[in-house]
């Protein structure tokens, strides 16, 4: 039996990218430890974990992927580097046929992060587009306004459309989330869909945002 030392392979995803870009790396160490590294002035916004492949064979693993990707076109951004411009679910999907061969492959997908992609998202025939992502104006909340954000409390100042100040600091909501959520309740991945956990007048924003979506939906009785 081997008792070679697991390792991850991992798709990443930045709100601060071009669209459709994603990183496809590797890491002996836990992914969250590696989004820290990756998390400095070379971006503005922190890197969120799409999804994981853990395995013994992460080197070979990851190989192997890139190589796919790269046979089915010239998705990737530069030479000898880990970022593509792919869809993250077309790579998740090559993750999972890959995975699929490994006998100790084991994926986790975040489902912060993707119910949060889903829900910009809306099906339209065979193919999907996206919608805006979350804007303060969307529930009807202006510039100057306040919300709270849940799991400490803190009331933070809307000071642009999707953005909020906190002592000095201008945040958008889920990098905020990242930052000042208390450490009993962090995620393994550090991934948060920032419009879960603020409220105003009592009510979650991803909330008041659905009810607004509905209310403006027409009915197809």
């Amino acid at each position: 039996m081997s008792t070679k030392d697991s390792g991850y392979v991992y798709i990443l995803t930045n709100q601060s990218f071009r669209e459709g870009w994603i990183k496809i790396g590797k890491t002996s160490r836990p992914v969250d430890v590696r989004t820290r590294d990756l998390d400095n002035t070379a971006v503005p916004l922190p890197f969120d974990v799409f999804a994981t492949i853990k395995t013994t064979k992460y080197n070979e693993v990851e190989r192997l992927i890139h190589k796919t990707i790269d046979r089915l076109s010239d998705f990737r951004v530069r030479p000898n580097r880990e970022f593509f411009k792919i869809d993250p679910f077309k790579a998740l999907d090559i993750f999972k046929d890959i995975a699929s061969v490994i006998d100790d492959a084991v994926i986790e997908e975040n489902r912060d992060v993707i119910d949060g992609m889903l829900d910009e998202e809306q099906t339209c025939g065979n193919g999907r587009h996206k919608k805006s992502r979350f804007k303060f104006s969307m529930c009807d909340i202006q510039i100057g306004e306040y919300v709270i954000f849940d799991p400490t409390g803190i009331q933070v100042k809307v000071v642009s459309d999707d953005s909020v100040e906190f002592e000095g600091g201008v945040y958008k909501l889920s990098p905020f989330v990242r930052i000042f959520m208390p450490e009993d309740r962090r995620t393994p991945s550090e991934a948060y869909q920032g419009a879960k956990y603020f409220s105003y007048n009592g009510k979650v924003l991803d909330d008041i945002r659905k009810e607004k979506e509905t209310a403006t939906t027409p009915d197809n009785d």
